[in-house]
């Protein structure tokens, strides 16, 4: 077989020759090839590196054709400058168009390997195929550069050794392609060291290739063709030229992969901080929103309306106009979340906060959720009455009914409004006079708006005031008075019962009525200390009253509807009659039957504590509430108390007399005595006496008196009765009442019309 002057056979030609025996290798030329293998094979490693790392197509192509021109130029040299190594005593030339052609095999052996490279993850007959064709091009232009070598003799290849030499082409450039991938990625000082361990074992494998091709070949001189020395040359100035050369272009190319890879990685740096500079933005606007709105109802929130409020009262002083703020409470909001469950809550929350933004006239109004049911408003105004249209239409459209959790409801709201400049110059001033405008709302009967005026801020003035002082009160234990009202027996004639009435002698004010600072101690937490304290001090006062007689005396105390959920009020009142060594018989404890309707169930199981204490129950201001006569029943109580607003029309009123002649007639049928308040008149004195009333407390008989003057009271009123054991009633039937003398002591005589006295004692 022949090819392009060489011949591959087993044997050599019988025609006879002369063999060409000594031929050698220039060792320091086999050096420099092998440094140029090293060198392409460091240079493919890298720049494929490179190509995995390049992010844009365009890049990575360019890469490719540089990878492969360093792979080409590389492994071509290290042939030539072998080619050059090789020594034989006969002249040898080179043909230039076989030797470019050579290059060119190279070069396409190369560009297949990058482009195999190139893909993220090979599969595995890719590498095989690649393998095989970078391998078999590799020896092709191997062969075909020794083929460009051109002398007198005859070129013959063994078989064996040829074979061998395709395969270590095919084995060395399998090596590399995995080599190179597996090296594309990391970084450090190892990572760097292995690839400079895989160059120089890939540079062997090449030369390897290349020693083995030319041990395959065999040199013959045709017959009669003399064998004569070579021409003189420098092959050694000339390899180190092309080594030079190529180790530059090699080098070059190494320093460009390497300074456009820290360019990238600058790129990915500022792509990284460009990334996270929106990140940071993102996370700016969304700590932002959450900051000032409201994650459930998306209104701002109470941080974003101030923010507001205070550039739109900027505004409006530095260009004048009028501002709105409307504080928004909705009525009895709380009984949706416990009835409903707290998700219908919010449901409700964002159905009222559809309500009221589309109520408002334009996108210069703002509407907020200062939290809980609390909403806010901040309206434009050119004059006053434009903020009350505002108020009534969104209380207009809260009236809308809503679906919610199945059911259909209407909702109401109380608003409280103040204006801006007359109520107020600053954002604190104003919110906190809308406030209070809001608090009178829902005191006037909710479902309403009011406007703040100075009052209200005179009224929230006095009440800070008076709880600060009553606060100081309860722990100095002065000022704080108990007032006491006979309750008569009009069975016996005589006064058995004191209603216990707390009085406030305020250093300023004078002495002060419950209805003064009662609400103060209910809103601020002290109604239970001021309960506890009126308990003590009445039994005191009942444990002083038997020093001095009154052994048979039973006292009556109010109790506040918030104390009356408090479990441990039953150890307070045995801790009271402890201290004062009282009777539990002679205390009752008086309740109203909306705080004993309010939770029945823990409210009876309280109530059984109290009376197995021994201590008598009283309900309190009887009609007024919504107390059942079916949980009436179950209740362990002693005595029922008519509210004086059933007495004070009484005669005139015929409906009034049939409610207190039916409440009595119910309260005898349950076993309950009856007393009733309020009695000013001897006209409501001798009705409920003909009805059997049991106690009756009012005017009539005194006014509540402090516990110096009670003795006398009681004295004359008992007296009286003493000394005429006649019932009184029957006595001034047969007396001119107008011949009656003044009322009983203690009552005003203004408010008595009679007395129930026997004329002329």
């Amino acid at each position: 077989m022949a090819w392009l002057g060489w011949h591959l056979s087993s044997e050599l030609p019988a025609s006879g020759g002369q063999v060409i025996l000594n031929c050698s290798h220039d060792p320091v030329l086999v050096l420099l090839a092998y440094l140029v293998a090293c060198a392409a094979s460091f240079a493919t490693l890298d720049i494929a590196e490179r190509v995995g790392y390049a992010e844009d197509p365009r890049s990575q192509r360019r890469w490719r054709w540089v990878g492969a021109g360093c792979l080409a130029g590389g492994i071509w040299a290290m042939h030539f400058i072998g080619m050059l190594a090789f020594q034989a005593p006969i002249p040898l030339h080179y043909d230039l168009s076989i030797t470019l052609l050579s290059l060119l095999i190279a070069f396409v052996a190369a560009f297949l390997a990058m482009d195999t490279l190139s893909h993220a993850e090979p599969r595995p007959w890719q590498y095989v195929s690649a393998s095989i064709g970078v391998g078999i091009g590799i020896a092709t232009m191997h062969y075909v550069g020794m083929a460009a070598m051109s002398s007198s003799a005859h070129t013959y290849f063994a078989p064996g050794p040829f074979a061998v030499s395709v395969i270590i082409a095919i084995l060395a450039s399998a090596v590399a392609l995995l080599l190179s991938h597996c090296l594309r990625t990391g970084s450090g000082m190892l990572h760097q060291l292995l690839k400079y361990a895989t160059s120089l074992l890939l540079g062997g494998g090449i030369v390897s290739m290349h020693l083995t091709g030319m041990w395959a070949m065999t040199l013959v001189l045709p017959e009669g063709v003399p064998a004569s020395l070579s021409e003189p040359n420098n092959p050694l100035q000339l390899g180190v030229t092309i080594t030079v050369i190529t180790l530059l272009v090699i080098g070059s190319s190494v320093s460009a992969a390497l300074a456009d890879r820290k360019l990238q990685h600058k790129e990915r740096d500022l792509c990284r901080v460009n990334a996270l500079l929106c990140q940071l933005d993102q996370a700016r606007q969304s700590l932002q929103q959450v900051a000032h709105y409201d994650p459930l109802t998306n209104l701002i929130n109470r941080r974003g309306f101030n923010q507001i409020f205070a550039e739109k009262l900027a505004e409006k002083t530095a260009q004048g106009g009028k501002l709105a703020i409307m504080f928004l409470d909705i009525d009895h909001f709380k009984r949706i979340n416990d009835s409903l469950g707290h998700d219908a809550g919010d449901n409700l929350l964002r159905v009222i906060a559809g309500h009221i933004k589309s109520s408002i006239r334009s996108h210069d109004d703002v509407v907020a959720r200062f939290g809980g049911d609390e909403f806010c408003v901040l309206v434009n105004l050119l004059d006053r009455d434009e903020a009350q249209q505002v108020a009534e239409r969104i209380m207009q459209k809260m009236k809308a009914p809503i679906e919610l959790a199945g059911r259909r409801m209407v909702m109401t709201t109380s608003i409280g409004i103040s204006v801006f400049p007359e109520d107020g110059q600053h954002c604190e001033e104003l919110l906190k006079h809308a406030d209070l405008a809001l608090y009178q709302a829902k005191a006037n009967g909710r479902n309403g708006l009011h406007f703040f005026n100075e009052q209200l801020k005179t009224q929230a003035t006095v009440a800070l005031q008076l709880e600060e002082e009553l606060r100081n009160a309860l722990r100095d234990n002065s000022g704080l008075l108990l007032y006491y009202q006979p309750i008569y027996d009009l069975r016996t004639g005589q006064v058995t019962k004191l209603e216990a009435l707390i009085r406030w002698q305020h250093p300023t004010h004078g002495v002060l009525a419950p209805d003064r600072f009662i609400a103060i101690a209910e809103a601020n937490g002290l109604i239970a200390e001021l309960d506890n304290w009126v308990l003590r001090k009445a039994c005191a006062d009942l444990a002083e009253l038997s020093q001095q007689g009154c052994d048979s005396l039973k006292i009556a105390v109010n109790c506040s509807p918030l104390n009356l959920a408090r479990p441990e009020l039953a150890d307070e009142i045995e801790q009271a009659l402890r201290s004062a060594g009282v009777a539990a018989q002679r205390l009752e404890l008086e309740v109203t039957e909306n705080a004993l309707m309010g939770n029945l169930t823990n409210t009876l199981v309280l109530l059984k504590q109290i009376r197995a204490l021994g201590v008598s129950l009283s309900i309190d201001d009887f009609g007024t509430g919504y107390s059942s006569l079916a949980y009436l029943k179950r209740l362990p109580l002693n005595t029922l108390k008519i509210d004086r607003s059933f007495i004070q029309d009484i005669p005139d009123s015929t409906q009034d007399m049939e409610i207190v002649q039916a409440i009595i007639v119910m309260a005898h049928t349950l076993q309950l005595q009856v007393v009733t308040e309020g009695v000013e008149t001897f006209e409501q004195y001798r009705f409920l006496e003909r009805l059997g009333c049991d106690f009756i407390q009012g005017y009539l008989m005194s006014c509540p008196v402090p516990l110096a003057e009670l003795r006398p009271t009681l004295n004359e009123l008992n007296q009286r009765h003493l000394s005429h054991p006649v019932s009184p009633l029957s006595l001034v039937r047969d007396t001119d009442e107008s011949r009656l003398p003044g009322p009983f002591p203690g009552s005003p005589g203004h408010r008595a019309s009679a007395s129930i006295v026997r004329p002329g004692h």
